[in-house]
């Protein structure tokens, strides 16, 4: 187990200082962005080849896995496509670019972090495969692991989806998107995606004797950063500063708007 993690982590690596000689050579790094999902994908791939007889509960992982990771590569590396580079990241190495040092702060400040970042959080789906030989089957509390993930699933692509349409629409220009998933929480796509990940954990956690097994425990750090992070530190709290600056009427619907888990949104 110990020595296949370590070829995923060089895997993980190498994936990064590669795709920072392609930001280098652009002068972007903003596609970052679509390297989590598809990199996670990846990572569960790495451990699935490494198994020497897959079992139903690896294919079951490298699925949801994939599934996920290229849909939100996808989108994210098109939304980057048609957007262009990302204020925040220009922002951030607009100094080291003008420096000539723009290939070291690249690496030192994002696909280095990220390669880390990407690392832990999917360590559910990369150890969940590698103990995932021809004897382990799919148990009930899996496939309801398999059920959140599905839920998550049609949170963040059908809020993203949503989205999409509400910002080609030149009439919505400057407000607030409070309708669809977006009336029950300021946040479907965040939320889908802890729902995906939570339920990825699961399916992994069904090995042994749950919930006191090494997999369960060894991996509950993948989830769990992610909900810290969409919640607490660079997804809600950041996306919301900048929302509360430029569309007057946010105020308002964070008072009557779940902020993360949908519910009814409040009255007055």
């Amino acid at each position: 187990m110990l020595e296949a993690l370590l070829i995923n982590a060089a895997v993980d690596l190498a994936m990064m200082v590669l795709l920072c000689w392609v930001a280098v050579r652009i002068g972007d790094v903003s596609f970052i962005d679509a390297v989590w999902g598809a990199g996670m994908a990846v990572l569960a791939l790495a451990s699935f080849v490494q198994v020497a007889a897959p079992g139903p509960r690896a294919l079951l992982l490298l699925g949801m896995t994939a599934l996920w990771g290229l849909r939100l590569g996808i989108h994210l590396f098109l939304r980057w496509r048609g957007h262009g580079e990302d204020p925040r990241y220009a922002k951030m190495l607009g100094k080291a670019r003008n420096q000539g040092r723009y290939g070291s702060a690249a690496f030192k400040v994002v696909f280095g972090p990220q390669a880390v970042l990407l690392f832990i959080t999917s360590l559910p789906a990369q150890v969940g495969i590698l103990a995932s030989g021809a004897p382990a089957p799919i148990t009930p509390l899996a496939w309801a692991g398999a059920a959140l993930w599905l839920t998550g699933m049609i949170f963040e692509t059908l809020g993203d989806a949503q989205l999409k349409v509400f910002r080609a629409d030149p009439a919505c220009k400057g407000k607030v998107l409070d309708t669809g998933l977006w009336r029950y929480t300021r946040h479907p796509n965040y939320f889908g995606d802890a729902c995906v990940w939570w339920g990825i954990w699961l399916v992994a956690a069904t090995g042994g004797a749950w919930p006191l097994n090494w997999i369960a425990l060894g991996s509950l750090i993948g989830p769990l950063f992610l909900t810290f992070t969409l919640t607490k530190w660079s997804g809600k709290p950041l996306l919301e500063k900048g929302l509360a600056k430029t569309r007057p009427g946010y105020a308002d619907y964070v008072k009557r708007t779940s902020g993360f888990i949908p519910w009814p949104p409040k009255r007055g």
